[in-house]
């Protein structure tokens, strides 16, 4: 019969470790870019829409006068 030494057995467990570890790297590696990519599409999108959101201020304080108003009109009934 042929028996595994524990030498053998280390060394696979090692190779296998070090496998597992450069996957899960390698993984980490390309989620990083991507997400790193996400935030420059995700800038130049955002930029385009600001101009858009300053011009509609005003309309939003004149609804949160609105709703203030309603709750406090509310509360006191």
């Amino acid at each position: 019969m042929d028996y595994i030494h524990i030498s053998d057995m280390l060394g696979q467990s090692g190779l296998i470790a070090i496998f597992g570890m450069g996957i899960v790297f390698s993984f980490l590696i390309i989620l990083v870019a991507a997400i790193s990519l996400m935030g420059k599409i995700v800038g130049r999108f955002s930029d385009a829409n600001n101009a858009v959101s300053v011009c509609c201020t005003a309309n939003n304080e004149s609804v949160t006068a609105a709703i203030t108003a309603a709750v406090n009109e509310y509360r006191r009934n």
